[in-house]
């Protein structure tokens, strides 16, 4: 027989995770943020050594990993081309690609550093396909 606790408690490890056996909440290994994020006109696809984000007609790449802090938060540096589509002009800004992860959701800004530019906040879901909308996003393992 099942008690309502039990019943509670496993419904909870359910939608939070099994715990520390299992590498950490989805989208997150021992914090390392990976695989693919999608949302309304963003995605991220990231491993343990990089990653790949698109926000509307643009694109940037991480070249290590998007670690996590234990509230889910990170900031680090990347590049990125704010000028991609529907002509790739190739210029890549310094950028801080930063957020938090909760639940299986990111909260992504992206950062110019040598501009005033500031794409986001975006919103992606771990698991769940971009939706670009008009503009085209990576399909094989990106240019890293």
């Amino acid at each position: 027989m099942t008690t309502k606790p039990a019943v509670a408690l496993s419904a909870l490890v359910a939608l939070l995770g099994s715990g520390p056996c299992d590498g950490g909440p989805a989208g997150l290994k021992d914090g390392v943020v990976h695989g693919t994020w999608g949302g309304e006109n963003a995605g991220l696809i990231a491993d343990d050594t990089s990653a790949h984000v698109h926000i509307g007609c643009t694109y940037g790449n991480v070249h290590q990993a998007i670690v996590a802090d234990a509230s889910g938060r990170f900031d680090i540096a990347g590049v990125h081309n704010i000028t991609a589509h529907p002509v790739d002009l190739g210029v890549l800004h310094p950028a801080r690609f930063s957020g938090r992860v909760l639940h299986g959701v990111m909260t992504l800004t992206v950062t110019l550093t040598d501009t005033a530019v500031t794409l986001g906040p975006v919103s992606v879901a771990f698991g769940k396909e971009p939706r670009m909308g008009p503009c085209p996003i990576c399909r094989r393992g990106m240019d890293r």
